[in-house]
């Protein structure tokens, strides 16, 4: 996924991973905003948290000349902000605001575990359900909240953010949903657990009609050989064989995507000079039959 922020024309690379990691790969900080990633002219990177900040919700209903809209601010931060994932929800229109204020042509999310993923991209279409319903209610609760208001004094209510909310909402969800916009890359290893693991979250994304056609098997183990052609490395030899079979799984399960299995490499990947070597490896994969993982990284 990095590597595609780096032959972007001009890219942004997110983490939304709460244990964030882009900065140890790139060796240097990034923050909340795009920052220019050093030895990258087309890319910036950016750590955010899946949560917002304490004013999200304050943005959404605050007017500060309505002391009814404060009063009511205060109330509907209780009860829509209870709302499940509505704090991804906010930072993920954060995100699309500063995205689109810098005008990038290819944005590339480096994503959380599949829980966290998944949770963070059903949000939208849970919110779109929940505000429709709001605001089929918006009648009544506007009529409510109005009595409650004039008892105190205050003025009255407009609940109109929640009609300006749902077409935020809907295009999010478009944008997910849209093959031309938006595909989803799994990365996975050649093991049992992270297989099943790539397999549920494929099934997930085809039922939330996300694309996803791409499968990145990563560590993948092609032992050393010795003069006579044998494996020089009994656990090498012995992991390679286990990952055989999943291997084979995968390719059977995945026959229809376009599937690039990573080597282990003998080395960090991080850093930008490796990082453009392994982006190349991941764009032609490299034939390993002819080569040994010390050769991908000889000239390094």
């Amino acid at each position: 996924e990095q590597s595609s922020g780096i032959n972007a024309e001009y890219g942004l690379l997110i983490s939304t991973d709460p244990a964030h990691n882009i900065a140890d790969s790139f060796e240097q900080q990034f923050t909340r905003v795009p920052t220019p990633v050093k030895g990258v002219s087309n890319l910036h990177a950016m750590e955010v948290d899946s949560s917002p900040p304490e004013e999200g919700l304050e943005e959404i209903f605050a007017d500060p000349s309505n002391e009814g809209q404060n009063f009511m601010k205060n109330i509907m931060k209780d009860v829509v902000g209870n709302l499940p994932g509505l704090d991804e929800f906010i930072a993920l229109t954060n995100i699309v605001k500063i995205v689109e204020s810098q005008k990038f042509e290819v944005v590339v999310f480096d994503t959380a575990p599949t829980g966290h993923t998944l949770r963070l991209l059903s949000i939208p279409g849970s919110i779109d359900k929940v505000l429709r319903q709001l605001i089929q209610m918006k009648s009544w609760v506007s009529g409510l909240m109005n009595t409650m208001s004039g008892s105190l004094g205050m003025n009255h209510v407009n609940m109109d953010q929640l009609d300006e909310l749902l077409p935020i909402v809907e295009r999010l969800n478009q944008e997910l949903k849209d093959p031309d916009m938006t595909t989803f890359v799994c990365v996975c290893i050649p093991e049992f657990l992270s297989l099943y693991e790539t397999e549920r979250l494929i099934q997930k994304l085809t039922a939330l009609d996300i694309d996803t056609h791409n499968v990145v098997v990563n560590q993948v183990v092609y032992p050393d050989k010795d003069k006579e052609g044998c494996t020089a490395c009994g656990l090498c030899g012995a992991r390679a064989r286990m990952q055989t079979k999943y291997l084979d799984q995968i390719n059977d399960l995945y026959e229809d995507f376009h599937v690039v299995k990573m080597p282990q490499m003998p080395c960090e990947v991080k850093g930008v000079q490796m990082l453009r070597k392994f982006g190349g490896y991941l764009q032609s994969p490299p034939d390993m039959s002819k080569n040994s993982v010390h050769d991908l990284v000889k000239d390094l």
